[in-house]
């Protein structure tokens, strides 16, 4: 039944234009540089420390690893990373 869903909300969003990250519940996440992450989206904090970032998102995590890590903003699915951002990795579950 979610393959359905899926494969219903992806035509869904060709036909009518719409921004895939809305519609199919997608992480969106915008850098500047590699000093700032903004993350829209997400699910839910998991962890956070000085060092990495994992979040829960539809279908799994996102990781975010580096140094001096900083939280500058978390409003409701929206968080915005402060610090030298060497990795993000998107995990599947």
């Amino acid at each position: 039944m979610k393959k359905i869903k899926e494969k219903f909300m992806s035509a869904f969003t060709r036909t009518f234009d719409l921004p895939s990250e809305v519609t199919l519940e997608l992480p969106r996440i915008t850098m500047i540089g590699s000093i700032h992450a903004y993350i829209e989206n997400h699910q839910g904090l998991i962890i956070f420390s000085s060092t990495e970032l994992l979040l829960k998102v539809h279908q799994g995590h996102v990781r975010i690893t580096g140094d001096n890590f900083v939280l500058k903003t978390m409003i409701d699915k929206d968080i915005l990373l402060e610090g030298n951002i060497k990795d993000i990795t998107f995990e599947k579950s």
